[in-house]
């Protein structure tokens, strides 16, 4: 990305908050892949553990699923998508899951949405 202009960068970065993420590795561009990487090789089995446990009614699984899935978000600055993670963890902690699948639709929906964003941003910073 070298001799891009900042603009242009920061289109690159759709929903992401380009400063936070970087304050968050202090300016450490590998570092931010390894999380990136990370997250989109572990993000998919923690739904499918989030879908798992609200569908087992497991009250306590979907908290802690939905917990360490938020934790991974917040090191990306989105809010929607930590929101909507907290939400869960929030629905699960209180034992009343009527409002679960929703809320995991909606987890769901936000993590389809970064994903790509994500991936876009590991493929530019490598060329």
């Amino acid at each position: 990305m070298e001799g891009e202009s900042s603009s242009s960068q920061d289109q690159n970065w759709g929903m992401l908050d380009r400063a936070a993420l970087l304050a968050r590795v202090e300016g450490d561009m590998e570092l931010l892949l390894e999380i990136v990487e990370l997250f989109l090789t572990d993000s998919s089995q923690q739904l499918a553990q989030i879908r798992d446990s609200a569908a087992r009614h497991d009250a306590k699984a979907l908290e802690e699923a939905a917990h360490g899935l938020k934790g991974a978000l917040g090191n990306f600055a989105v809010q929607a998508a930590y929101d909507a993670a907290l939400r869960v963890e929030m629905i699960a902690r209180t034992g009343d899951l009527s409002q679960a699948e929703e809320a995991v639709s909606v987890l769901e929906e936000e993590i389809a949405r970064l994903r790509p964003v994500l991936e876009t941003l590991t493929k530019e910073c490598r060329i």
